[in-house]
């Protein structure tokens, strides 16, 4: 049975979009927030009984908040990046420093779970929407807003979720792969647009799942924006850079980050941008098919 949330749409049989300001490339920064409870096991891995406390793979996710949010700060900073952070409602609550200084920087906060040591995947509609809400009600109450964006943790999803997140107020989802563009996505109720989640600028995939140097991030990034900027003279795209503090902020990975960002501001036409003004910009002025 075909999925039912979005038709096929060759990206060569669209109308060209238009981002603002003549750009040709929009870019948008991805930090997830994320928090993993010590009494539960960790995702992943090899299948079997996992340990109780998992000292050996708990603690370097643990420097993600201690160390490494604070390095991708910096780099950000020297930049003039605004980031888009999904936040797990429990590192809101274990790590309000955090927020307090993403909101100064004019962060987005986008709802996450209520923690990265489980996922949706296998809850009840009524289960999921209990997590859903008390993710964006703790969001809101942190923040000061209500997000209006949503990754979920692992990127799960169940076939209810977009369903629920337009429900509960949510304008855009970021869990699928599958574009360089933003499109529309068949809810029940309401509206919800999908932005794009780029896998392979993901340092996530890149240093845990294929095992890439520094240097190879940097390059993958530097091909990337390359092959899109190339493209968007005629068709405008949107690259997304997904960060992790515990994988990105390590002292000996830093660098590459900050000499991505160098080689990207060096260029012309691109747009930097945080997830929910690319959804409000699209939402606004893209062409339907």
């Amino acid at each position: 049975m075909e999925q039912p949330r979005f038709k096929y749409s060759p990206i060569v049989r669209r109308p060209s979009i238009k981002l603002p300001g003549g750009a040709r490339l929009g870019v948008w920064v991805v930090v997830n927030v994320e928090y993993y409870d010590v009494h539960l096991p960790l995702r992943g891995g090899p299948p079997g009984p996992k340990p109780v406390p998992d000292v050996q793979n708990y603690s370097p996710l643990d420097y993600g908040p201690r160390v490494g949010i604070w390095r991708i700060m910096d780099v950000l900073d020297k930049h003039h990046v605004k980031a888009s952070v999904p936040i797990n409602a429990d590192a809101c609550e274990h790590y309000p420093v955090i927020v307090e200084e993403g909101k100064k920087r004019g962060w987005e906060f986008l709802g996450h779970g209520i923690t990265n040591s489980e996922t949706l995947a296998g809850l009840t509609e009524e289960e999921e929407r209990q997590v859903i809400r008390h993710s964006l009600d703790t969001v809101e109450k942190a923040v000061g807003w209500r997000p209006s964006g949503w990754r979920g943790p692992g990127m799960a999803e169940t076939f209810n979720t977009p369903d629920i997140l337009a429900e509960e107020g949510i304008k855009y989802l970021s869990d699928w792969y599958n574009d360089d563009q933003p499109y529309s996505m068949a809810v029940r109720g309401g509206s919800l647009i999908s932005l794009p989640a780029s896998i392979g600028t993901s340092d996530l995939h890149a240093f845990h799942g294929e095992h890439r140097t520094p240097e190879q991030f940097f390059e993958t990034i530097k091909n990337a924006f390359d092959t899109m900027h190339c493209e968007g003279a005629s068709q405008p795209r949107i690259l997304s850079i997904s960060l992790h503090p515990y994988v990105i902020g390590h002292s000996f990975r830093i660098w590459c980050l900050d000499k991505a960002l160098s080689y990207i501001r060096s260029h012309k036409h691109v747009w930097f941008a945080t997830g929910w003004e690319i959804a409000d910009w699209y939402r606004k002025t893209a062409p339907r098919e």
